[in-house]
């Protein structure tokens, strides 16, 4: 009995482990949808560094379900608007949150 107990003990966890093994520590986001979108941080930063007026050390860039959250601190309002246009124009990027603050 002790044996049997023990297997399906071991029967159920295992499921539960396979269950869940795909997901992501971040929401409801599958395994996929989380690469989708580091790859879509990655593409963003890669333009700010690309473009000169856009400060890439300055702004923070997160990515969730295609959404891309921009924070930090810009110069000018010039510069947060053109962080926010070159993330509208990378692919994958569905909506974006500036949340950029003007700091002279």
């Amino acid at each position: 009995m002790k044996y049997a107990r023990a297997l399906a003990f071991a029967a159920l966890a295992g499921i539960t482990i396979i269950g869940t093994g795909c997901a992501v520590g971040r929401g409801q986001e599958t395994a996929g949808a989380y690469v989708d979108d580091a790859t879509t941080t990655a593409a963003v930063k890669a333009k700010f560094v690309e473009d000169k007026t856009v400060s890439a050390m300055a702004i923070s860039v997160e990515t969730l379900n295609g959404t891309v959250q921009l924070s930090g601190f810009a110069k000018s309002s010039a510069e947060k608007m053109q962080a926010e246009n070159i993330t509208r124009s990378t692919k994958g990027v569905r909506a974006v949150r500036n949340d950029i603050v003007v700091r002279p």
